[in-house]
């Protein structure tokens, strides 16, 4: 079985989290803040090192007030 943990969607998934996370003018600190979860944890997440699954990305879209299309177009 092969891992879609470097799939074409998945870096576009991770590109649009940075670029939110850019735009709503957060650092990884308040992020992780809002998260409930450490820094480190999210830059697995941005550097592609670890997965998303669904309740995680809805969590992102409410951090970055966006509708969470925009991380799945």
């Amino acid at each position: 079985m092969s891992s879609n943990l470097y799939s074409k969607e998945h870096e576009s998934i991770v590109e649009k989290l940075i670029k939110a996370r850019h735009e709503a003018d957060f650092d990884q600190i308040e992020v992780a803040k809002k998260l409930g979860r450490s820094q480190s944890y999210l830059s697995k997440i941005e550097s592609g090192q670890r997965k998303i699954d669904v309740v995680q990305l809805k969590k992102f879209a409410e951090i970055y007030k966006k509708d969470i299309n925009f991380f799945l177009k």
